[in-house]
């Protein structure tokens, strides 16, 4: 029969987002990372602008809100006015 060796709880696996695509990561207080691409099972994110990547559970990333993006972005424009960042 169809479908019978499926389990009807089972969830498709997230879709694999493009190179920099600002992506949040649930798992540590909704940090925003861009995309760098896979490590084993794990998604490989960066902090907006640079800085030391991190690996996240596909299951804890969704793509970025708008106002998430923005904040992100807003967040290292700011950094850089002051020096701390290049």
């Amino acid at each position: 029969m169809y479908g019978e060796n499926l389990c009807p709880n089972s969830q498709e696996p997230p879709a694999l987002p493009a190179p920099g695509t600002l992506m949040v990561d649930t798992s540590r207080a909704d940090r925003v990372g861009e995309f760098r691409g896979v490590a084993g099972p794990y998604w490989s994110l960066r902090p907006v602008g640079g800085g030391a990547e991190w690996e996240a559970e596909p299951r804890h990333v969704r793509p970025a809100l708008l106002i998430e993006q923005l904040r992100a972005r807003t967040a290292r424009l700011n950094a850089r006015s002051r020096g701390e960042v290049l």
